[in-house]
C-alpha cells in the first residue's frame, strides 16, 4: 500500500487518490514495425489527450512515465524534442500529448515503469491508491508497470481505448490479461468516473 508521509520538499504539491501515467507516449517510433504501431496509436493518441485535458479538471496529476530510449546522458525535455523534430517519425502522435510544465516525468531505464525508477515514491507522495494507465504498448511496457503497480496493492483503471500495442489481436490480449489477472478496469475512457477515483 502507499505509505502516508510529510512531504517531498515542495516537489509534489498535488494531493489526489489518482494520478494518470502516461507510458512511452513521448515515442520516434523508429523501430521495426514503428510504421504500423504509429497507425494504430494516432487515435488512441487523440484519446490519450482528450483523456489528460478531464484529469486536469478534475485535479488529477499527469505523469509522463518514458524510456529514455538508451540515451543515458539525455533528460526528459531533450527526448520531447527529439522525437517532435521534424523529421522524427512520431511526431504527428508526440504533438497530440505534449507535457504542460505542471506534469510529472519519470524515466525508466526497462519495461516496467516502477523498475530501477522514483515512481513508487512520486506515488506515495501525492497520496493516489487509484492508477490510470495509458500509452505504448499495452503488451509490453504497459503491461510491466500494470503488473508491477498490482504487486503494489494500486487499484488498476486502463481505459481500453487508451493503450496500443502492434497489432490489435496482441492490444486485446494484453487488456484481457490485465483484466483478468491485476483486476483491472479497462473501461473505455470517456465513461470514467475521474472525481470518484481522485477522492
Amino acid at each position: 500500500m502507499p505509505r502516508s508521509s510529510h512531504d517531498l520538499h515542495g516537489s509534489a504539491p498535488d494531493k489526489s487518490e489518482a494520478a494518470l501515467l502516461l507510458i512511452d507516449v513521448i515515442n520516434d517510433f523508429e523501430f521495426e514495425e514503428g510504421e504500423q504501431l504509429l497507425e494504430l496509436a494516432l487515435p488512441v493518441g487523440k484519446t490519450i489527450a482528450e483523456l489528460k485535458k478531464r484529469a486536469k479538471a478534475a485535479d488529477i496529476p499527469t505523469i509522463y512515465v518514458n524510456d529514455n530510449f538508451g540515451r543515458w546522458q539525455s533528460d526528459f525535455k531533450r527526448i520531447v524534442a527529439h522525437c517532435s523534430r521534424d523529421d522524427a517519425k512520431g511526431k504527428s502522435f508526440v504533438k497530440l500529448l505534449p507535457p504542460d510544465d505542471d506534469d510529472y516525468f519519470v524515466l525508466k531505464p526497462k519495461h516496467s515503469g516502477f523498475y530501477s525508477t522514483t515512481l513508487e515514491l512520486l506515488l506515495t507522495h501525492l497520496g493516489a491508491k487509484n492508477l490510470i494507465l495509458t500509452g505504448i504498448a499495452g503488451n509490453n511496457c504497459v503491461l510491466f508497470t500494470a503488473n508491477d503497480a498490482y504487486m503494489r496493492d494500486f487499484k488498476l483503471f486502463i481505459p481500453a481505448d487508451c493503450v496500443v500495442s502492434n497489432t490489435e489481436q496482441e492490444n486485446e490480449h494484453a487488456l484481457k490479461q490485465m483484466e483478468t489477472v491485476l483486476k483491472a478496469d479497462v473501461t473505455p475512457a470517456a465513461d470514467l468516473d475521474l472525481n470518484a477515483l481522485s477522492g
